[in-house]
């Protein structure tokens, strides 16, 4: 049985956990307003810049270059853009990832304990029920530590596609600018 300590110790530990996560969010959503804000102030200083540009072009064949030579620095503007909020939003996902094996991996323990426990004071002629149990408990551990590999996996493989379409995205816009010009 847990004591009113162990029960005390765990809801702090648990409270602890919550704030740090919080914590992690809200600087997660801190650097996203940051970028956020700081894409907003180029903009408008591009705005600000391309509009006097604008105003000063002489023929139509002037401004359908100076409008050509705004597509290339724009996609990979987005790009970029693209690039930080999902590093932001990875890294934040990480330290939550981190923290839920951490949790995990403590909670396979402690049940692994209360496993050996209960099989130390298990009654005699008990072995093959502690024994079905200890492979369940291993089971389930297996299973939870595949799920893992494979969520990793799966985000190494989403990460590598978005690089993929980031950097096509990139060149195919660097590609249409040189054929215009």
């Amino acid at each position: 049985m847990l004591t009113v300590e162990q029960v005390i110790a765990s809801h702090k530990a648990n409270i602890e956990t919550l704030f740090g996560l919080t914590n992690k969010a809200f600087e997660g959503v801190e650097k996203i307003v940051e970028l956020n804000l700081t894409a907003s102030k180029a903009a408008l200083s591009e705005a600000a810049t391309h509009t006097q540009t604008m105003l000063s072009v002489k023929d139509a064949q002037e401004l359908l270059a100076l409008q050509s030579g705004l597509l290339q620095p724009l996609a990979e503007k987005t790009a970029a853009y693209s690039r930080h909020l999902y590093d932001i939003a990875t890294a934040t996902s990480t330290e939550f990832t981190k923290n839920a094996e951490a949790q995990a991996a403590d909670a396979q323990k402690k049940f692994a304990g209360l496993v050996d426990s209960a099989a130390k004071n298990a009654p005699a002629g008990s072995e093959s029920v502690v024994a079905i149990m200890k492979s369940s408990v291993a089971a389930a551990n297996n299973a939870l530590e595949s799920v893992q590999k494979a969520v990793k996996q799966a985000t190494e493989v989403a990460e590598a596609n978005f690089n993929a379409v980031a950097a096509t995205a990139t060149n195919a816009t660097k590609a249409a600018t040189a054929k215009k010009r």
